[in-house]
C-alpha cells in the first residue's frame, strides 16, 4: 500500500513529536541521555504516570495537563476553582491512589484561598474519567489559613494504607512547635481522608489527631524507601540548613528552636542553636542551601548502579542530586546537571525505569533520563 505525500508528513510528524533535542551528561558511574519530551508547561510542579504511559502534570496556574507518549497535550477539566496563585502557591502536587487501576482515584494538593483572601494547603480526592475529574471531594484543609504566599509544603505520598501530606509553617515559624494546628507539620490520613486511629496524637488533647510529625519549616520532597517501611523527607531551611530527615511518628524535628541555618541577610542565630534534647537531628543537611525539590528512591533496573540511592532536584542551582545511603546515613553526594536545564522541580521514576524530571519556569519542560553507558 502506498501512502500519499501528505499522509507521510502526518505520520512523520506524529512519530517525531515526542523526540526532542537530547544531551549527554557524564556522571561518576554512568553517562546519561537527557531528552526533552515536551516543553510549554507553565511552572510545572508535580508529575505522575498513568498505567497506560500517559503523564499527568500540574501547573501552578491551576491547570492539570495530560501528556501522551506521542506528544499530545490535553487539559483535564474539573480541577479546583479556588487555587491561590500568588508567591509559592498554585496547583501543586499530584499522586495516584495505590488502587488507581481499579478505581481511577487520584489526589491533588494546592494552595486554596478563602473569601477573606487567606490561603492554605488543601487536598482534593477525585476520579479521573477520560479527561475530566469527577466525584471530587476536599479531604483536607490546613488550619489556619494565613495571608502571604510562602511555605505551603504540599508534597503527597500515597502508600498502600495512608496518604501523607507535607505542610509548611506559612511564615509563622513559632507555630511549628505546637502541632495544635497544621502549620509546620506532616499530616497522615487514611486513603479515604479519615484520620488513622494509629496516628500518634489521636489521644492527645492539645495536638491535632491528623498530625504525624511536627517542627518542620517547609517540606518539599517525600519518598518511601524500597522496603516500604522508611519515609524520607527533605525541607527548606532559612539561609543554610536545608534538611534531609527520616520521618517517625510523633517526632519533633526542631524548627525553629533548632536549625543549622541562620537568619536571611543577617547571619544571626535562630532559636537555641543546632541541637536540643527531644528534638530530631537531620540525617543530612546542606549549607549553603540548595533549595531541594521533589525526591524519589531508585529501584530501577535501568540504574542498578544507583539502586536504593535518593535522587532529588535543586531549585537554587538547577541540580539533580544523588545521595548514597548506608544504614540510614548519607555516605556520598553527587551533583549532576549543574544548571544546564534550569530549576529542577520534581523527579520521579517511570514504569519503564527511566527518570522523569520537571523544570520549573514559565516555559517548563518534561525531561526523560536514561543511561547510555556505565563509566
Amino acid at each position: 500500500m502506498r501512502l500519499s505525500h501528505s499522509l507521510c508528513l502526518v505520520v512523520l510528524f506524529l512519530g517525531t513529536i515526542g523526540a526532542a533535542v537530547a544531551k549527554t551528561i557524564n556522571t561518576e558511574a554512568v553517562s546519561l541521555r537527557v531528552e526533552t519530551l515536551k516543553s510549554g508547561f507553565s511552572h510545572p510542579w508535580g508529575i505522575t504516570e498513568l498505567p497506560d504511559g500517559d503523564l499527568l502534570i500540574t501547573e501552578r496556574n491551576g491547570k492539570l495537563k495530560r501528556l501522551t507518549p506521542n506528544g499530545l497535550v490535553v487539559s483535564i477539566l474539573g480541577t479546583p476553582k479556588n487555587v491561590f496563585q500568588e508567591g509559592q502557591g498554585g496547583l501543586l502536587d499530584i499522586t495516584l491512589a495505590p488502587d488507581f487501576a481499579t478505581n481511577q482515584r487520584l489526589y491533588l494538593s494546592y494552595a486554596a484561598v478563602d473569601e477573606r483572601g487567606q490561603a492554605g494547603t488543601e487536598v482534593m480526592m477525585a476520579t479521573l474519567s477520560k479527561d475530566v475529574l469527577i466525584d471530587s471531594r476536599v479531604i483536607f484543609k490546613a488550619f489556619p489559613k494565613r495571608s502571604g504566599g510562602r511555605h505551603f509544603g504540599s508534597r503527597l505520598l500515597a502508600t498502600s494504607e495512608h496518604l501523607y501530606i507535607t505542610l509548611g509553617d506559612r511564615g509563622h515559624r513559632d507555630r511549628a512547635q505546637f502541632a495544635d494546628d497544621h502549620l509546620g507539620t506532616l499530616v497522615r490520613l487514611n486513603l479515604d481522608g479519615t484520620v488513622p486511629e494509629t496516628n500518634p496524637f489521636t489521644q492527645v488533647n492539645d495536638k491535632r489527631a491528623e498530625v504525624f510529625s511536627f517542627g518542620h519549616r517547609n517540606i518539599q520532597g517525600i519518598a518511601l524507601d524500597n522496603t516500604g517501611t522508611r519515609i524520607w523527607a527533605h525541607e527548606h531551611g532559612p539561609q543554610g540548613g536545608d534538611e534531609l530527615n527520616v520521618i517517625l511518628a510523633g517526632e519533633n524535628y526542631g524548627w525553629p528552636t533548632i536549625t543549622h541555618g541562620v537568619n536571611y541577610g543577617l547571619g544571626t542565630q535562630i532559636g537555641e542553636g543546632t541541637s536540643k534534647p527531644g528534638m530530631r537531628q537531620p540525617v543530612y543537611y546542606w549549607d549553603p542551601s540548595i533549595a531541594p525539590s521533589g525526591m524519589t528512591m531508585v529501584n530501577s533496573q535501568q540504574f542498578p548502579m544507583w539502586k536504593e540511592d535518593l535522587l532529588l532536584g535543586s531549585l537554587k542551582f538547577g541540580l539533580l542530586v544523588r545521595l548514597e545511603l548506608e544504614n540510614g546515613q548519607v555516605t556520598h553526594e553527587e551533583r549532576m546537571f549543574d544548571g544546564q536545564f534550569g530549576r529542577i522541580r520534581d523527579v520521579i521514576q517511570a514504569r519503564d525505569g527511566s527518570l522523569l524530571i520537571l523544570t520549573d519556569r514559565r516555559n517548563g519542560s518534561v525531561l526523560r533520563v536514561t543511561p547510555l553507558s556505565q563509566s
